[in-house]
């Protein structure tokens, strides 16, 4: 099944990996390898994770408070967020909006 990653969602995990390696040398690689572990379990069963609407559905990343929230169609995984879980949840769905720089 192909990964999709929209820009945005790409945006908030850079910025995540910089903010951890501020805080920590290498806590931002160790972040980006537990997120690449949550979308290979995301890609491994995609309907085994809690819904948020109709369409999306979010995996939470072990040892960090972040979850990757996803739709999936026949063919593809779309990750619309890699967002902190104190953000507010109606924030991810602006990502949808067609102005959101979907790629």
């Amino acid at each position: 099944m192909k990964l999709r990653l929209l820009t945005c969602a790409e945006l908030e995990l850079a910025e995540a990996v910089d903010y951890y390696n501020s805080q920590l040398a290498g806590l931002g690689f160790e972040f980006a390898a537990e997120v690449k572990s949550t979308l290979e379990r995301i890609v491994s069963c995609p309907s085994a994770w809690p819904r948020l609407s109709k369409r999306s559905r979010r995996c939470l990343v072990n040892r960090f408070p972040y979850g990757v929230l996803y739709q999936q169609d026949d063919a593809s995984i779309l990750v619309v967020a890699v967002m902190h879980l104190s953000r507010s949840p109606r924030r991810w769905q602006q990502h949808l909006r067609p102005d959101a720089g979907m790629e």
